[in-house]
Parts: C-alpha cells; structure tokens; sequence
C-alpha cells in the first residue's frame, strides 16, 4: 500500500490538473469576488457518495473516550478540541500526546477528529482542533483567513496538552491534514514542544494561492486578486456583507473540474459534510474574501530545515493533485525526514478512507520519536 525510501521517489504521472483560470482559483481558494457563491439555479448533476476503500470520516471507537474541550490561544481565544483518550491509559503515568490539525476549510469533525480517533487506539492521547475562525473556535468574523492565528492555535494545542497530568510534556507531537500541515510546520518552527511532526495530504497553503496548482497562476492574475480583495474591504468596512469565495462548489455541473468534484464528494455530501452550529452550508469551506489574500505573504516552507534535528514524515496519495507540496517540503527539509507515498490514493482520499491511510507507519513513527 506505501513506499518508503530515504530519498524521495518518483510520483507516477499525474492525471491532468490543467484548469481554466476560474476554476483555477476557486481550487486555490485564491478569493476574487468573481468566483464566490455558485448560484444554486445551476443545474445540478446527480452524484452520490463514494463509500469506497472504507471510508470512514464518522468513525468512532468504544476503546477511547472524546470529550470536548476549549482553552486559550497567547491571543486569548478560545479554541476548541476534542480530546480523545484510550480508555485503557495509565493516567498516574505521563503519556505521549499528538495534536491533529484539520484541512483548510474544514472543521475537526472533518479528517481530524478519525485520525486522533485513530491513533488513540494505538495508545497516544489525542487532540483534534478547530482553527480560529472555523468548526466550535472563536473568531470573528467567521470563514477568517489568518496563517499566524492558525499557527498559534498549535503552539495553545501544546500549552493545553503539556499541563495535563497524564501527558508528558515532552513527547507531543503533530499530524497536520490538507493546509494544516503547512500550519503545523509553521508552528514547528518557533516552537521546539513539537517533537515530531507528520503531514498528510499537505498543501501549502502559501503556494497555492501565489502560484496555484503546478505554478500556473501568473503574476498578474495574482495581482487581479489582490486588488479585488482590497476592493472588497471598502465595501465590508461601509457595511456591506462579508463576502467569502473558493472553497468547494455547491453543486456539480458539467463543467465541474475533477479535482472541485473530489472535495465536493466529500465536503458536499453524508461521506463528509459538516456544518456547525450558527454556520451556513452555503459559506462552508469557503475563506473570506478579504483575509484570504493573507496567505500570500505565507512561506511556511522557508527554513523548514531548522526544525531538525526533529523528525519530519511527510504522506501524500500518489495520485494526489496537491503531492507537490509534500515534494517541495520533503527536498527542503533537513534529516531525520520521510515521504510516503501511498499508491493509488488522490488528496482527499486521504481525509477519511481508513483501507488507504498509513496508520501503521503513523503508529510507528510516533512511537518511535515519541519514546520516552
């Protein structure tokens, strides 16, 4: 199912990721207000959930106890968890922790809380986390886009854990999903608490919105983002509504790029969908406007390397359309370091089908640098 090698091996050859500048940025997330809300007059074509290769996003497990938690970030909001503990743990004793991060967009129920669900069961205590402005954390307003917020939102996640009686302080560690990986890696990098850090499906959430998938955004479509985003402030700061774009698509259409159809197999339908209390399913997953050209001044990847000698495991599906993140990031960092492909699987394949993820490579990884 995976393949491991100390070098970084050679993904096959992708299916074509090509697309047309709209779509483009809208599988960006790149905020102009041209490619916000899909009308819901488009004509919907039929779909269904793909249940295949078991996915599982809802999973629980009657070997561990969830219970919802809130602490402060250094900024003092409130962020929200779910701590997962096996129930069989020595609590008189001081046990290794991990902190899960969900995709961009997302919500902790979302990819985040399987995987601490997951490795619960392997004997680690477990928190999955809402970023600010997302799922059950503070934030106004909602659907805000801030990469130093989410970064600290780690760094609380560690605070939190490390003054728990049962965790050891000393052996947390971090699984970052989708963008969170690229959070976590930038949290990691200013706080040495995080001992060991896995990423999985990662995006860098700072490419991709500069350049866009395979660096096919120009600079002055970047730029045509930028002023519309600044636009758009004037309009927000006199009144007018929040606008959001990106994101997943509300509906399929003919013309529905493959990878839009990929999130909204899960985003969009029961397999995955999600939404919170007070939240709109119209504006899920979907950024600010305004904020989200914040990400362009985003390089979580720069000195990636001064986090070793700390090690760094790196997942992505050989097929994914996101893979050139992990690549980048895997060719940047310093030893220790791993790439793990996992053959056959795309980007969101990863968020929830339990037949695919590398839960055993997680597990030893974790026990490994996690030791006491």
């Amino acid at each position: 199912m995976t393949t491991s090698t100390d070098k970084a091996p050679t993904a096959p050859t992708p299916r074509d990721d090509s697309l047309d500048r709209r779509t483009m940025l809208k599988v960006a997330g790149a905020g102009l207000a041209a490619v916000g809300l899909t009308s819901l007059l488009d004509t919907t074509e039929a779909t269904a959930q793909d249940m295949s290769r078991g996915a599982a996003n809802f999973y629980t497990s009657d070997r561990v106890t969830l219970q919802k938690v809130i602490f402060k970030s250094q900024y003092r909001m409130d962020v929200a968890g779910n701590l997962i503990v096996p129930k069989d743990i020595n609590r008189s004793a001081r046990n290794p922790a991990i902190i899960v991060g969900h995709p961009m967009g997302a919500v902790k129920e979302q990819s985040a809380t399987l995987y601490a669900t997951k490795m619960a069961e392997q004997g680690f205590v477990t928190l999955a986390i809402d970023l600010p402005f997302w799922g059950e954390s503070a934030g106004e307003p909602r659907n805000m886009v801030s990469p130093d917020l989410y970064a600290e939102a780690f760094s609380a996640a560690t605070d939190y854990l490390g003054t728990q009686a049962f965790v050891d302080r000393n052996r947390i560690g971090v699984i970052g999903i989708c963008g969170s990986g690229s959070f976590a890696i930038s949290a990691a990098k200013i706080d040495p608490r995080l001992r060991a850090v896995a990423t999985v499906s990662m995006y860098d959430m700072g490419a991709a919105n500069r350049n866009a998938l395979n660096h096919s955004l120009t600079l002055e479509q970047r730029k045509a983002i930028i002023a519309a985003a600044a636009d758009q402030r004037y309009a927000e700061f006199e009144g007018g509504e929040v606008a959001v774009a990106g994101g997943t698509d509300l509906v399929l259409t003919a013309d529905t790029h493959p990878i839009q159809r990929e999130f909204y197999d899960f985003y969009r339908t029961p397999r995955g969908e999600v939404t919170p209390a007070g939240a709109s399913p119209l504006r899920t997953t979907k950024p600010t406007v305004t904020s989200n050209v914040k990400f362009m001044n985003f390089y979580p990847f720069n000195d990636i390397e001064t986090i070793s000698p700390r090690p760094m495991l790196f997942i992505s599906g050989d097929q994914a359309h996101s893979r050139e993140f992990s690549e980048d990031a895997y060719r940047r960092a310093a030893e220790p370091k791993e790439l793990i492909w996992v053959a056959g699987a795309g980007h969101v394949d990863l968020y929830d089908r339990v037949d695919l993820i590398p839960f055993d490579k997680l597990t030893s990884f974790f026990s490994q640098h996690l030791s006491a």
